[in-house]
């Protein structure tokens, strides 16, 4: 058995202040979750990204990282 919007609303009103708070925030989310864009499919995302992060030279050593991050410091502190 559904309820009309009238019976709805007139048990609404008689909600607590709270319960009423409850209520509102349960209805936008479930309007929020039916508005809310589709997200794409994610299949073939790893396909798609393959090879973005390619340089043309060898990847860095640690050592080379570690003087690359105490750079930045250095620069971001001084």
């Amino acid at each position: 058995m559904s309820m009309s919007w009238e019976e709805l609303r007139k048990e609404a009103y008689q909600l607590s202040v709270s319960d009423r708070l409850l209520l509102v925030e349960a209805i936008v989310r479930s309007l929020s979750n039916e508005l809310r864009p589709r997200p794409e499919p994610t299949e073939g995302i790893v396909e798609r990204l393959a090879g973005s992060l390619k340089t043309d030279g060898s990847p860095p050593t640690d050592k080379e990282i570690e003087a690359l991050l105490e750079d930045r410091l250095k620069e971001k502190h001084l």
